[in-house]
């Protein structure tokens, strides 16, 4: 047997796109639908795991408070607000980015509502500016029994944070995933994003002003999802989400200023996850300083890049601390829901990939660089291992493939639906009749991402190894976002230009750049400086074409112009004339008819140069030094 698995693991590590058997489109759709199966609250009539019913009816109730909704985390019926929200900030930024790809795979719709069915439970638990709901349901009464949702005899009491006894990670968490999806929202449901962006503001300004470990208040949650990095992730990542969604310039700021005290800019990490957001927060800062957002911050952000950097080359194996991966290739951190961080890393590393494809760079790493390809490759790597492609060809998506978990650790699903059974299934009962069962579940939890191996590729399927077989939420909400870039590839979408998320099919003609007549289009291997010299020689414009791409039948390219002093003394008061520009420019401050420095520069010495950037399917623009001081 040993040649045997040795060829396997040859075959499976030889080459990220050895195999190119899967339909990404599928998984899609799956990894969707098993948000339907954890649903709480009144279902709708657009149910499509039907072997579902109604639960938690009375959410809150004894708090005076309406909690019915939401989502159940994993595999029991407890709804824990710090996993949920960032399982809806991942959701959201999933759909933000690839929203384009889940359209024409035909699943956006499906995936705004269930990124809805989310953000209208945190709406209703955050019914006070300073108080938020952060669990409901005790863990401890939950485990002891084995119910259906819609049997639930369990304790339903409701859990907040508030002025006197705050809970900083939960509530910017909380914070970060209405900003997310604010951003989502924005064309689709403008009054719901505008009333999303303020729920999101109220609860930054509570995390931030009333600073406190929620599990030091919701001390339940301790046993469960303790809050071992503290509070100070969860500032930095919801004022990013923030600048994000508003581009005001108090969360940068913010971003910026607290950058080296709440720890941005020195923690190098190498997990993502629903406790740890550094690199969410780093990667997302390294982004604004691609697309030029970063204002007078470039330094500081340059800094959060680094740390974004040291991730992806830890997971790529060319860092100085990397990852640790099974023999299969798959990212390990822990015994326990591995998956989890194997999914969130695979998001990071894609999305990271198109920035850097964007902005027509590649990442410098301790042994080497890595193209923005090498990137993705690796990304699609993991989700060919949990979809199959590893040593035990087995489908660690539920659903996916002919040989996936069969028995999962879910109360739900291990227990005959009440669709098709309505007697009463008791607290412990349930244990004797359905948890030690042996045979396969009678509901299918289309599209959970379970726990999956461990270090050395092995997996037992059994209902009682919940540190395998057990799903969650937030093993598929990175997913999505991974499986429709996938599906859907790149789509000629640049991933630095401002995020416009439209309304699923029927699907309208989406608003482009105008076009000038008669364009004669830039050759695509291009790589010369393609203009000009201003005012004898003293100050030079150089232009150069670093990319392009096409999307839906247009040729865009992406332009970086060089502004060179090229005199002997300061160069202030400068005036940049542009015509002909047909989309975004970015590094220059508009100033009617023209152009000057960006906020954070007041003049160029002596030998410096400026460089800004624009977008647009076109020709070079005509870019020309209409006035300018020396001194």
């Amino acid at each position: 047997m040993a040649p045997l698995i040795l060829y396997l693991y040859l075959i499976l590590s030889s080459s990220a796109f050895a195999f190119a058997g899967h339909d990404y489109g599928q998984a899609l759709s799956h990894s969707i639908l098993f948000f339907e199966a954890q649903r709480s609250g009144y279902l709708p009539s657009s149910q499509r795991v039907t072997w579902r019913g109604d639960s938690g009816l009375l959410d809150g109730k004894s708090s005076g408070v309406d909690l019915v909704g939401g989502y159940y985390d994993a595999g029991d019926n407890v709804k824990f607000g710090l996993p949920m929200a960032f399982t809806l900030t991942m959701m959201s930024w999933s759909i933000a980015e690839y929203e384009r790809q889940m359209d024409s795979s035909g699943e956006l719709g499906h995936a705004l509502e269930a990124l809805k069915w989310g953000t209208d439970y945190l709406i209703k638990a955050h019914p006070h500016p300073n108080v938020l709901f952060g669990e409901v349901g005790d863990g401890n009464t939950d485990h002891y029994c084995w119910q259906r949702p819609e049997d639930m005899t369990t304790d339903r009491h409701a859990y907040k944070i508030d002025v006197n006894n705050p809970g900083s990670d939960l509530a910017g968490e909380t914070a970060a995933a209405m900003a997310a999806a604010s951003v989502v929202f924005r064309h689709s449901n403008p009054s719901y994003s505008n009333e999303l962006l303020t729920h999101a503001k109220q609860l930054f300004e509570f995390a931030d002003k009333y600073r406190g470990k929620y599990d030091s208040t919701i001390t339940l949650a301790r046993k469960y999802y303790q809050s071992y990095s503290g509070y100070d992730d969860e500032l930095l990542w919801a004022a990013a989400w923030l600048y994000q969604a508003t581009d005001d310039e108090y969360y940068l700021n913010y971003l910026a200023n607290n950058g080296d005290s709440l720890g941005g800019t020195g923690w190098a990490m190498t997990e993502f996850g629903w406790d740890v957001k550094y690199a969410g927060a780093q990667v997302l800062a390294a982004k604004f300083l691609m697309q030029g957002k970063a204002g007078a911050h470039s330094s500081v952000l340059e800094r959060y890049q680094q740390k974004a950097e040291y991730f992806m080359c830890s997971c790529l194996g060319k860092g100085s601390k990397n990852v640790q991966r099974t023999p299969g290739g798959l990212l390990f951190r822990q015994r326990w829901n591995n998956m989890q961080f194997v999914t969130s890393a695979s998001f990071l590393l894609t999305v990271y990939s198109d920035y850097l494809s964007s902005s027509g760079k590649s990442l410098s790493c301790d042994s080497g660089t890595a193209s923005p390809s090498e990137l993705l490759a690796f990304a699609k790597s993991q989700v060919d291992y949990i979809l199959g492609d590893n040593p035990r060809a087995t489908s660690y998506m539920v659903g996916y493939g002919s040989n996936y978990p069969k028995q999962v650790h879910h109360r739900a699903s291990s227990i005959v639906s009440i669709k098709v059974d309505s007697s009463f299934v008791s607290c412990r009962g349930g244990y004797a009749t359905w948890y030690g069962r042996k045979g396969s579940d009678p509901n299918l939890l289309n599209g959970a991402v379970v726990g999956g191996p461990d270090a050395y590729d092995n997996f037992v399927d059994e209902r009682d190894n919940y540190e395998q077989t057990e799903p969650a939420t937030y093993n598929n909400a990175p997913l999505l976002g991974v499986l429709a870039r996938l599906n859907g590839g790149h789509s000629g979408n640049n991933q630095l230009l401002p995020v416009v998320v439209h309304a699923p099919k029927p699907k309208t003609t989406q608003p482009a750049p105008a076009i000038p007549p008669k364009s004669t289009p830039v050759p695509a291997n291009q790589e010369n400086l393609i203009c000009a010299a201003e005012s004898s020689g003293l100050i030079t414009v150089q232009q150069k074409m670093t990319t392009s791409w096409v999307y839906m039948g247009r040729t865009y390219y992406r332009y970086s112009t060089m502004v060179t002093n090229k005199s002997a003394k300061t160069l202030k008061d400068i005036k940049v004339f542009v015509a002909k520009l047909y989309g975004p420019l970015w590094g220059l401050t508009r100033n009617e008819d023209s152009y000057g420095f960006p906020e954070w520069m007041k003049s160029l010495p002596a030998g410096k140069s400026l460089e800004f950037v624009y977008i647009h399917p076109a020709t070079p623009a005509d870019i020309s030094i209409s006035s300018y001081t020396l001194v």
